[in-house]
């Protein structure tokens, strides 16, 4: 799956059978992963869960990289462009974390998705091949109302807010998925383009594991290793599966295909976590539900048709 750091990645113009297939299991499994979170949050804090997946994803990263044989810590010119790219992925959970102190989490979702707009519009500014078509962000906007349709309730003139202060947690729903869109060009346009896909990952969960635990300890959380089987389950799964495998599969595919198509894939994610809360937790099955599975897989296939 890795390159060295000196060779450039061979890139493909379109996403290929492969990088579409590997692109469903990541989303599906994303999806899944808020499942997880949201059946271990009573039990785990939402920052000390965080904490320990991505501080063990670090480890995981480190163990493969020693077993590979990849050099994570060579001078190869990437320290910036890898530390800008970590801060901005730090980012994004923290103010995932905030925005959800203020708001819903459905319409914090809803936000979080204009990250692919954010891909759109500023990467083919650094790197013309990623310049989309004009049908291409056509799809884009039918994926996007489709998640929008998918969490529409939370939106209607009769539903509860969640606060008085609700704009402010939607403002930084918005900030989430701007700095995740800006964590994808940061990845793209830096030196950071030139490392491994493992060195790429590892500065992203380097960072963001000193930041969380940061934020824990200043939202007072309590911390401790004395859980159920099902919660050490659900953090084995977010660690080893999402948080280590999905993302370094993200990563390395980053190196060899266009982002902007790519993005399009993660309108998937909130549509699978809906789907997962119908088929694990009983959630009603709506109507909405399936039109904006629907919406999304149409966005997607708009966005990835050929010329």
């Amino acid at each position: 799956m890795s390159q060295p750091a000196s060779a450039a990645p061979e890139r493909k113009p379109k996403l290929d059978t492969p990088a579409m297939l590997l692109l469903l299991a990541c989303c599906a499994f994303w999806g899944l992963q808020q499942i997880l979170i949201k059946t271990t949050v009573a039990e785990v804090p939402p920052m000390w869960q965080g904490s320990l997946r991505i501080g063990g994803a670090a480890c995981l990263v480190m163990l493969w990289c020693a077993w590979r044989g990849i050099p994570l810590f060579r001078r190869d010119g990437t320290l910036w462009g890898g530390l800008l790219a970590g801060a901005l992925f730090a980012g994004e959970f923290v103010c995932i974390y905030l925005g959800l102190q203020f708001t819903s989490a459905s319409r914090l979702t809803v936000f979080l998705y204009t990250s692919p707009f954010v891909v759109a519009l500023l990467l083919p500014r650094f790197v013309l091949t990623e310049r989309l078509r004009g049908v291409q962000w056509v799809g884009l906007a039918v994926a996007f109302a489709a998640v929008g349709l998918a969490f529409s309730e939370s939106f209607l003139p009769g539903a509860r807010a969640a606060g008085p202060h609700q704009l402010l947690g939607d403002a930084f729903g918005l900030a989430a998925g701007a700095l995740w869109g800006l964590t994808t060009i940061a990845l793209r346009t830096t030196r950071v383009a030139s490392a491994s896909a493992e060195k790429a990952l590892f500065y992203q969960l380097g960072v963001t594991a000193v930041v969380m635990p940061l934020l824990s300890l200043l939202r007072g959380e309590a911390w401790s290793l004395n859980y159920s089987a099902w919660a050490w389950t659900s953090l084995g799964l977010q660690t080893v599966v999402g948080a280590f495998a999905s993302y370094l599969a993200w990563m390395w595919m980053l190196r060899h295909y266009p982002a902007t198509q790519m993005a399009s894939f993660t309108f998937l994610t909130p549509v699978f976590a809906l789907l997962f809360g119908v088929g694990l937790l009983n959630e009603p099955l709506t109507l909405q539900l399936g039109l904006a599975l629907a919406g999304v897989a149409a966005g997607i296939v708009l966005v990835n048709r050929r010329a």
